[in-house]
């Protein structure tokens, strides 16, 4: 073999070698972006050195709350259900219409003289900016609330995974949607849930938020008198809680009245929410349907939560971390309002 040849053999050599490395570095660098960015999303720890005490400033705004109104809990919780559905969780549920937002989620069907809790949230926030102006989202003050008034209630703790930032628009027609309706079919709520990355054991477990908080008549109206336009009441319904909820909800009534969601302890958060499952007596269709829609995969993690609380405690604390997962604004994207019900400068 001649030594030009040699010499050309090993400078292609040399330039295959190159070029395999430098494909070798691409992706390496395109891993170490991708682990980079995904460990730069939400966590437990976000605040640690720019708002140490928030979790403790949040819950002592909602302990405080609590004392005058036994429902905020529940309400809180909702709100945070309501913000993850619409856009991922970046606030929008908390801005009013005006300037920039023509529609606001507030006016959407189902938070429409139903979502409540609004000026805790501001309370919350006002305490907040107190301690660490200008640092804490308004997002993230609704996961830490909802973990505050479950923790309170009686129900499991969780580290909420923070690091959210607020959005810059609402999305009405998303609310009226992508919510859940109460009349749905359990087939069109787990469609829903799917639609933003959770599945049939965080429909069942984040159902049992139901287990504290009240419900309108208009909610349920349907299955007292008229169910699925038979002119008769749903025939799943317990009919001694049939009766109760016929006194409460008069056919022609206003439709306003409260009733418990869960009838046994309305402002405990337990696993009484499924116990009263198996009994017939889930208030809303959507609540019922978990248990007595034949063949759903449902009525077995119906039967564990009612069975075993711990169970549906540490699914429901999963489930609400999963929840709180739903595209989030991070890093540079949306703000950090100052008015939780206001884009900055509007």
């Amino acid at each position: 073999m001649s030594p030009r040849y040699i010499s050309i053999t090993k400078s292609s050599i040399n330039s295959e070698t190159r070029h395999k490395n430098a494909i070798m570095l691409t992706i390496f660098l395109a891993l170490v972006t991708l682990f980079c960015s995904s460990n730069a999303q939400l966590s437990s720890t976000f605040y640690s050195s720019t708002c140490p005490n928030v979790s403790s400033i949040v819950r002592n705004v909602v302990q405080q709350a609590l004392q005058s109104d036994s429902r905020i809990g529940a309400s809180l919780t909702r709100l945070h259900f309501h913000d993850c559905f619409v856009n991922g969780c970046d606030g929008s549920v908390l801005l009013d219409q005006g300037g920039n937002i023509t529609l606001s989620e507030k006016n959407a069907t189902p938070n429409n003289n139903s979502a409540r809790g609004f000026n805790v949230v501001d309370n919350i926030k006002s305490s907040v900016e107190n301690s660490c102006p200008g640092v804490v989202s308004c997002a993230d003050i609704l996961a830490l609330a909802a973990e505050a008034s479950v923790s309170l209630g009686g129900g499991p703790s969780w580290n909420a995974l923070l690091g959210r930032r607020d959005g810059l628009v609402a999305n009405q027609s998303g609310a009226n949607n992508s919510i859940p309706n109460p009349t749905e079919s359990l087939a069109n709520v787990t469609a829903k849930f799917a639609a933003v990355g959770l599945n049939i054991n965080d429909l069942v477990a984040l159902s049992g938020a139901h287990t504290f908080g009240r419900g309108q008549c208009r909610f349920f109206n349907q299955r007292l008198y008229n169910f699925s336009g038979t002119g008769s009441p749903d025939p799943t319904l317990n009919s001694t809680y049939l009766a109760t909820l016929q006194q409460n909800c008069p056919q022609n009534g206003s439709g306003t009245n409260l009733n418990n969601l869960d009838p046994s302890s309305p402002d405990a958060f337990d696993n009484n929410y499924f116990k009263n499952l198996l009994n017939n007596r889930g208030l809303l269709q959507t609540d019922q349907e978990l248990f007595s829609t034949n063949g759903s995969a449902t009525i077995s993690l119906v039967n564990n939560f009612a069975n075993n609380q711990t169970a549906f405690f540490q699914a429901f604390a999963q489930s609400m971390i999963n929840m709180g997962n739903i595209s989030p604004l991070t890093g540079s994207q949306g703000e950090i309002r100052s008015d939780c019900k206001k884009v900055n400068g509007s």
